[in-house]
């Protein structure tokens, strides 16, 4: 049990510091070639795994079309726009508007799986926005201003809350890996081309030790801590687990004053209370935690 919550948080340090890598990341090279090239070793990662375990499945026919959403929404879309906020974005402010995807997701559910829509859940997303408008402002509401990116990073927490709405249609027939790769593949295909379009100037390094972190923490963060996260999280009690998640704020704050020397202030660590408050009090009821598919 202690060893499956070690790997559990190994998993939300590893989420909670990519938005900290990727803002290093765009630095060096330009959102959509980012997200090409992330989704290109992704893939390659993928593919390896499948053949490692023999695992190829075919996709039927009636499935492509929500496997091809999937892939242009929840993937390319939702990593594309991810880099694009954190040009501009601050990466601790990023981490805690994406904490509040479990709430928009669940009101996709009432909507589109008809489940259930509770008091619980309205009350908790009324103090996660108050949490972000903490955030956001600094606590000064006459400073009030809203940086560009974060308009990015709000699309990125949508795509974020489609991709598990989708996700969870699809797994009551196809299995995680095969949704997870076929997806992939989409949004790498679609990347392709508006790598070339989107980007205006083209930014890529030269450098080896800027391809080796790129290559690396694709791998490591949408691959190995996301197989790792859904071999371990049927050992522990899934409430646990699901405060464990929305730790990755917290990993984002940490990471951004280890990496970027970015302080921690008062309002955001208010804020961060209230979001992660609000996420917590929302989604108590659930008992069951779903896998992450990408």
């Amino acid at each position: 049990m202690l060893k499956a919550y070690a790997w559990l948080t190994f998993c939300v340090v590893m989420w909670g510091s990519n938005f900290v890598f990727g803002k290093m990341l765009v630095q060096d090279f330009s959102p959509a070639l980012l997200t090409m090239l992330r989704l290109l070793f992704i893939v390659l990662f993928l593919i390896g795994l499948s053949l490692y375990k023999k695992h190829f499945r075919r996709v039927k026919k009636s499935d492509l079309l929500a496997i091809s959403f999937l892939g242009i929404i929840g993937v390319f879309i939702n990593q594309w726009s991810f880099f694009v906020g954190l040009q501009t974005a601050d990466p601790t402010t990023s981490a805690l508007i994406l904490a509040t995807a479990p709430i928009l997701t669940s009101i996709l559910a009432a909507i589109f799986l008809k489940e259930k829509l509770t008091i619980r859940m309205l009350l908790g997303s009324i103090v996660a926005i108050t949490g972000i408008y903490f955030v956001v402002t600094n606590g000064n509401s006459t400073a009030f201003h809203i940086d560009k990116g974060l308009f990015w990073i709000v699309i990125t927490m949508i795509t974020f809350a489609i991709m598990i709405i989708l996700t969870r249609h699809l797994s009551h027939r196809i299995d995680p890996l095969t949704i997870t790769l076929h997806s992939n593949v989409v949004g790498l295909i679609v990347s392709v081309p508006f790598a070339f379009l989107l980007d205006n100037p083209l930014q890529i390094s030269t450098k080896v030790s800027d391809w080796s972190f790129l290559i690396g923490t694709a791998i490591v963060v949408h691959g190995i801590a996301t197989l790792i996260w859904n071999n371990n999280i049927r050992h522990v009690d899934a409430s646990k687990a699901s405060i464990l998640s929305n730790l990755e704020p917290f990993v984002a704050m940490v990471m951004g004053l280890i990496l970027l020397n970015k302080l921690i202030t008062g309002a955001e660590i208010l804020g961060s209370l209230l979001i992660v408050g609000g996420v917590v009090f929302s989604t108590y009821q659930r008992k069951k935690l779903i896998s992450r598919a990408n």
